[in-house]
């Protein structure tokens, strides 16, 4: 056991572990075949038992993507771990209603077989088909599951790669068709990598060419995230649009022609997002927009003519589709035929709505469809190009993912939309006696925070309080919402557990005004959000502390973090995954630096805010701290797995109890396939039931 030093920001004791070697792998895996020796027996065993039947089971609800005469599918069970990328002709995939209909599928490209044959550990990254005559893609491998990827042109006639076609070597960025003979390409050349690790510009590169000498269409400076590109491609209306994130939630975009790649600066705040709806531009405000003596509200969504908005914006011709109140936010939102499809959080509630396109005004219809009050809806356009249909994929904490077609007979309001089921998948846990609630609590400084709850009437009373896995992210401006969780629910909610979901300032819930409330030195008033509901948890005889543990991973993680540095006492035991913890180094190491708008830079007077909140500097050995689970991957490239190994370290030379597992590949998802995400849930559970159950 290493003798106990205290981190501070001029003396890092265990720095050696950010290096990633033979030496500190081995001392990483060490520690975790340690953990798995203690974990290991009979509760492991079930566990495993039930969640590899879980991911591995063959009966997943399959909603493919139509291109072409095709509908294309990611799918995985436990004979094909790594997955298979397939296809099925349209009328096939439109006529299958459950297992008895189910399509013949054929396969492209068998992930696993192809890792094999090339000794290497690919994970399936996503594809995109080539819209001039569907008959090539794109497809992406992940080395590991990481974020370094490669980019493989697919020969979708002969269904083999082309070993003279457009593939990216090995590095981060992407790649997307221009047309069949040209692609917008975004890698990490040598001489071309931003601070943060991300490309440093887009160009173009023409069949028969070397990708050195592909054209520079955009370049960024060495302090941008990253720069990019997105193609539109509604029949018609196609567009391409690159952009320089200068940080992560400030953008340059630019229009660029599609025959001259010449390029147009488009008109909006840089802290929006933009895209495109046939011609009209779509923008998601994050800050108000002040023009012409209009102003446009943060968390709005806009639509203005695109030719306008690369000159000069009108404010009278900028169409409202969405204004936030304060108590909803735009969920997302999709362009079909006739107009937009979009979901909206009110107090984190789901509802959809069509913004109909009416040529001079928008008219805007909420659709109010009846699938559960807690269940969340994410919407995905059959072919836009020519229809407003969509499919629904609803889901919810007690509600397996069930597909829906959604249709419009003679109107757009709610009366002429009408919604079909398909097909779901079936039930993975005994739902008997289990319920789904919301409560909110005052938060240290009177704000009003939500959390769901999902577990048994007696425990929800408090009446019986039972063993309690909280759980929140709290930043980024992402979304906390209902979903249905089959490992979960077998592994804890069958068995008597409740499950809570925080939705914490620094998440996207209630716009952008939630998120921005918890930025750099205000990042304490998630935290404050968290241990509020732990409080409450405890105070309504939900449970108890000893019952009660919290998990969070990547921006969760960090909050994990400082609930064991600042509120141990608060809880009986903590998951922390893929973690950030160490900000004083986090901006140093892999992609960090492109989070400093988020947290504030470390190398600045940011320090005096951020020392606060770094866990790996506050751990004080004289408290009293809960039992603590640290897991990450080797093979994480956006979150260094030093964070999570410095602090195992820390803890172990302090002699608090503490476990570690980080697995060999996995990425920033932690595991590579599902037999891998079976066996971390499996040691998840297994250290919960130790640690919590009575």
């Amino acid at each position: 056991m290493p003798e106990y030093t205290q981190p501070t920001a001029e003396h890092d004791p265990f720095a050696y572990l950010e290096e990633l070697n033979d030496e500190t792998f081995a001392w990483a895996q060490e520690r975790s075949n340690e953990s798995l020796r203690i974990f290991a027996g009979k509760r492991f065993e079930r566990h495993l038992h039930e969640t590899d039947a879980i991911m591995s089971a063959k009966d997943k609800l399959v909603v493919g993507t139509r291109r072409g005469d095709y509908v294309y599918d990611f799918y995985a069970d436990g004979q094909y771990p790594r997955g298979l990328w397939r296809r099925t002709r349209k009328e096939d995939y439109d006529a299958y209603k459950d297992e008895s209909t189910q399509p013949a599928w054929e396969t492209l490209v068998d992930i696993g077989a192809l890792g094999a044959q090339e000794k290497q550990p690919w994970v399936y990254g996503g594809m995109k088909i080539c819209h001039d005559g569907y008959d090539r893609a794109l497809l992406t491998l992940r080395l590991g599951g990481s974020d370094t990827t490669v980019v493989r042109e697919f020969d979708l006639a002969t269904k083999e790669f082309m070993t003279d076609g457009f593939n990216k070597p090995l590095g981060k960025g992407d790649m997307r068709w221009l047309n069949k003979n040209a692609v917008i390409v975004a890698h990490t050349f040598e001489d071309s990598v931003t601070r943060s690790g991300y490309p440093h510009s887009v160009r173009l590169w023409s069949r028969n060419t070397p990708l050195e000498d592909a054209a520079l269409i955009l370049e960024g400076r060495d302090t941008d995230v990253m720069v990019g590109g997105h193609n539109f491609n509604m029949e018609g209306f196609e567009k391409t649009v690159v952009y320089r994130a200068i940080t992560f939630r400030n953008h340059e975009f630019y229009d660029m022609n599609r025959g001259t790649y010449e390029l147009t600066r488009i008109q909006v705040p840089a802290s929006a997002n933009c895209g495109a709806v046939r011609h009209w531009l779509t923008v998601q405000l994050r800050e108000d927009w002040a023009l012409h003596g209009t102003t446009f509200t943060a968390g709005s969504l806009l639509a203005l003519p695109y030719d306008e908005a690369l000159d000069a914006p009108v404010a009278e011709h900028v169409h409202v589709i969405f204004e936030p109140t304060d108590s909803s936010s735009l969920l997302s939102y999709a362009a079909t035929k006739s107009g937009i499809m979009f979901t909206v959080l009110d107090n984190v509630r789901t509802d959809l709505f069509f913004a109909e396109d009416c040529g001079e005004h928008w008219d805007i219809h909420d659709l109010r469809p009846d699938v559960g009050e807690f269940n969340n809806i994410r919407v995905q356009p059959v072919n836009p190009d020519i229809r407003d249909g969509v499919h629904l994929l609803v889901t919810g904490f007690l509600t397996p993912p069930t597909l829906y077609r959604g249709s419009f007979v003679g109107g757009f309001s709610a009366e002429h939309f009408t919604l079909r089921p398909l097909r779901s998948t079936p039930d993975r846990f005994d739902t008997t006696g289990l319920e789904v609630r919301q409560r909110w609590v005052s938060s240290a400084d009177g704000t009003r925070v939500p959390y769901f709850l999902v577990g048994n009437t007696d425990a929800l009373n408090g009446s019986s309080p039972a063993p309690t896995l909280l759980s929140a992210y709290g930043g980024f401006e992402i979304k906390s919402t209902p979903s249905y969780s089959s490992l979960y629910g077998k592994g804890l909610l069958e068995k008597g557990y409740v499950y809570a979901l925080a939705n914490i300032r620094g998440g996207g819930e209630f716009g952008p005004r939630w998120h921005q409330a918890a930025l750099r030195e205000n990042r304490p008033r998630a935290y404050e959000d968290f241990i509020a509901v732990a409080r409450d948890l405890v105070d309504a005889g939900i449970t108890t502390v000893p019952q009660l543990a919290a998990i969070g991973g990547s921006n969760g993680g960090l909050l994990m973090g400082n609930m064991y540095t600042h509120y141990p006492q608060h809880f009986g035991a903590i998951v922390c995954q893929v973690p950030l913890l160490d900000m004083k180094r986090y901006s140093h190491l892999l992609a960090g630096a492109s989070w400093v708008s988020e947290f504030g830079d470390p190398d600045t007077d940011d320090w005096e805010f951020l020392k606060e909140i770094s866990a790996y500097h506050n751990v004080n050995p004289d408290d009293i701290h809960p039992t603590l689970l640290l897991t990450t991957s080797t093979k994480d490239d956006r979150v260094h797995p030093a964070h999570a190994r410095k602090f195992m370290a820390l803890l172990e030379s302090m002699g608090k109890p503490v476990h570690y597992f980080e697995n060999a590949e996995g990425g920033h998802a932690g595991a590579a396939d599902v037999k891998q995400k079976a066996y971390i849930y499996a040691m998840i559970f297994t250290y919960l039931d130790n640690a919590i159950l009575p």
